[in-house]
Order: structure tokens, then sequence, then C-alpha cells
């Protein structure tokens, strides 16, 4: 978690910063049970267990505020698209593909730094208030599943 530009001060970025810093740390579990076909199982799931909430909160909120300025628009494709190779990855290498598991995890924390380091600091300089108090109103709570997917 950087610490430099005090972004993490703002609530939403705070949090998700908070959730990046956890997911990372559930990686162990998963990465300790590759050979054991119900370890990776239950590490994988628990691990999807906090990123889906958390990459649904983040699209839900900030990415929708950002992504409608057209300084932004792209960037915020390519990370919602960098969302759901995260969750493919996940999912194959739970499936027994752990050849695969070097990718995810490159790709994981690749993704967490470029949002980290690039994106909440442009948000927490781009943004004014009334569009933090929209992030704030469509960010789901921290915890909050959605149960349609």
């Amino acid at each position: 978690m950087c610490s430099y530009c005090g972004c993490a001060d703002l609530e939403v970025v705070g949090r998700f910063m908070a959730e990046h810093e956890h997911i990372v740390n559930h990686l162990s579990a998963l990465r300790d049970g590759l050979e054991h076909p119900d370890r990776r199982r239950a590490a994988a799931e628990t691990l999807a267990a906090h990123l889906l909430p958390h990459v649904e909160a983040e699209e839900a909120g900030l990415f929708t505020v950002m992504a409608r300025d057209e300084v932004f628009t792209d960037h915020i494709s390519r990370l919602c698209g960098e969302h759901h190779e995260l969750d493919e990855l996940l999912a194959r290498v739970a499936d027994g593909e752990v050849d695969l598991y070097p990718r995810f995890e490159d790709a994981l924390r690749e993704h967490i730094s470029r949002e980290d380091n690039g994106l909440f600091p442009a948000a927490a300089i781009h943004l004014g208030g009334q569009e933090w108090d929209e992030v704030e109103r469509l960010t789901p709570r921290a915890g909050a599943v959605r149960t349609d997917r």
C-alpha cells in the first residue's frame, strides 16, 4: 500500500487499499495448497469470496464515476478487463491448472499496483466533493455480496 500521496485517507480509497492487502494475504494459502486439490479449491474459494465483492464495489462506485471522464475511460476499461481475467485465471487454478498460478499472482499484484499507485492517486486529485459523494453512494458497503451473479 502506498503512503506518499494521502489518497488512502479518502474513505473509499482507504477501504479498497486495505482490501487489496487482505486479498494479497490470502495468496499464500492458495500457493501452499496448489498440489492438494481440496486445499487448493478451498483456498481459491476463500480468495474469490474476498475478491468478488471488492471488484464489484470498485466498479459500481469509483470506476463508474471516473469512467465518465474520457481521460480515464480507457484506463478504467482496461482495469475492468483485468478483473475478468483475474476471475478466469483464479477459476482455472482452482480447477487444477496449477501451472497458471504464477501468472495469476503476478497479474493480481500488477493490477493492484496500477490501482494503488495510479488510479487512486489520480482519483484523489481529479474528483471533487460532489463526485466523491456519488462514489460513496454508489459503492456497496464492505462485505456486501451480490447474489445474482
